[in-house]
């Protein structure tokens, strides 16, 4: 792991910052946060999947203000990988970037180069990252049960199913997406499994190493929240906002009558779990201190095993069941997925809070505004 005194070397040789972020996940969010508390952005592409950010959403300033579009700058790479070189790296420094990590970012470049030598400062906690990846030992259900957070009960052998579970494995063809499915016995698992072998969808390597788990019934709510190092006097705890997904090919079978779905062929009998899109939701109010404890929880174990702790966005992706108890099913140590949808309008409880249109992304660039305010930058890079 890269010494944070290194970056903090780095983070002294800056006069002025600018946003930088890998162009695919949450890019725009972040460009239209950084835009909107006066940064410039820079958003590293891969070549043939640049447009978005290099045409349709490039930036035209006048006078230095923006009138249309929030990315100033691409840096367009043959792969993403590629931002690891120590000429792309120098350009970052030089051009005094503050980087983003989204999920893009970890999936797309190794986690052992982003730990060990990726020397461009950083917003937010390099040392958890890793806790995404579930082949890891201490992933995020190694720091669930150390904080005595709920999450769903998993299921060690296949043959003790005993209800609906879920097996969350990778896509064998999609690396980067999931090759989920839903069973109720070890019967279901098996006819299940096999199908989607067939299918070319699931490897058996996966299939050996993948998580069983307790499915909950019930609704799904990922919370948006930040936690800032830099406030003294009020709660460094904020829910910004909800989201919840959009999945193919899981939504397309969910808006079918039961008897269709039931005379499907094989091939698209059993759902898939690929994330497209997000949308806003809110929870009835009682729920709310529920859902700050869970953020409480989580932020007090990242101090302790994981120094200096989360730092800037995290997102608890929940299922609330019959019961009103929530399950943590995944945690995002970043920016989350669904962020898009309040860029600009803001999240309803960001809003709620700082009297103004506050998006994840504006509430990371607001963080990075006070930093360097306040000479207190170091604080919130590693």
């Amino acid at each position: 792991m890269i010494e944070r005194e290194k970056i903090w070397e780095i983070v002294d040789s800056y006069d002025d910052v600018k946003i930088g972020v890998i162009g695919s996940h949450s890019a725009l969010d972040v460009c239209d946060g950084a835009v909107e508390e006066g940064f410039k952005t820079l958003v590293v592409c891969q070549r043939g999947r640049e447009k978005t950010y290099c045409h349709y959403f490039r930036a035209k300033r006048v006078g230095g203000a923006v009138e249309r579009g929030v990315v100033d700058e691409c840096m367009v790479l043959d792969k993403f990988s590629d931002i690891i070189s120590s000429e792309k790296q120098e350009k970052l420094r030089r051009e005094g970037v503050v980087f983003i990590p989204n999920r893009s970012f970890t999936s797309y470049v190794s986690i052992d180069k982003i730990e060990d030598e990726f020397y461009v400062p950083m917003f937010g906690s390099r040392n958890m990252l890793r806790i995404e990846e579930r082949e890891e030992k201490h992933n995020y259900y190694w720091l669930l049960e150390r904080a005595g957070l709920p999450y769903p009960r998993k299921i060690e052998d296949p043959k003790d199913i005993d209800g609906l579970v879920i097996v969350k494995l990778h896509h064998a063809v999609k690396k980067l997406e999931r090759g989920f499915f839903t069973a109720a016995s070890y019967k279901e698992y098996e006819e299940k499994a096999n199908k989607l072998l067939r299918q070319g969808v699931i490897t058996k390597e996966d299939l050996q190493n993948a998580r069983i788990e307790e499915y909950v019934i019930g609704p799904v709510f990922n919370l948006d929240f930040f936690y800032s190092p830099l406030e003294r006097d009020m709660s460094g705890i904020e829910l910004l906002g909800i989201d919840w997904r959009f999945e193919t090919s899981l939504d397309g079978h969910v808006r079918l009558p039961a008897g269709q779905q039931l005379t499907l062929p094989e091939k698209q009998a059993i759902p898939e779990y690929t994330v497209c899109g997000h949308n806003s939701a809110t929870l009835r109010e009682s729920l709310l201190e529920k859902a700050f404890i869970l953020a409480e929880k989580f932020v007090k174990a990242s101090q302790e095993y994981y120094p200096p702790g989360i730092i800037g966005p995290f997102c608890l992706q929940t299922c609330v069941d019959k019961d009103l108890n929530f399950y943590i099913y995944d945690v995002a140590p970043r920016i989350g997925g669904g962020t898009n949808i309040h860029m600009a309008l803001g999240h309803p409880y960001g809003n709620t809070l700082w009297r103004k249109n506050t998006s994840t992304g504006r509430r990371m660039a607001m963080e990075i505004r006070r930093a360097v305010e306040e000479g207190r930058l170091k604080e919130i890079v590693t």
